[in-house]
C-alpha cells in the first residue's frame, strides 16, 4: 500500500527535484531534523539518505507537503521512516 500511495503521489506530481517555496524549505528542514533524532542520526547524514540515496525527500516529502504538514510530528516521523524501511534504505 505505502508503494501505491509513493507511486501515486510520484506519477501526479512534478518530478522536479528543488524546493518551490520557504514553507516547504522549513517543512523539509523539520523532517529532516525530526527523523534524525527520532534514529539517533546526524541530520546531514539523513539529507543524503533523504535526497541522494532514496530521492524521498524529492520525490515523496516535498510533493506531498500540503497533506504531510497538516499531520502531528509523531505521525509524519513514522510516515518517512515506514518509507524509508520499505525501501530498504534503513
Amino acid at each position: 500500500m505505502e508503494d501505491q500511495r509513493i507511486e501515486s503521489t510520484t506519477n501526479s506530481m512534478a518530478k522536479e527535484n528543488h524546493i518551490h517555496n520557504r514553507n516547504e524549505l522549513e517543512f523539509a528542514i523539520f523532517c529532516i531534523e525530526s527523523v534524525a533524532y527520532r534514529l539517533e542520526m546526524e541530520p546531514e547524514k539523513l539529507y543524503d539518505v533523504l535526497a541522494e540515496k532514496s530521492n524521498l525527500l524529492y520525490n515523496y516529502i516535498i510533493p506531498s507537503y500540503d497533506v504531510l504538514h497538516t499531520q502531528g510530528k509523531d505521525y509524519i516521523v513514522d510516515d518517512i521512516i515506514s518509507v524509508l524501511s520499505e525501501r530498504g534504505v534503513l
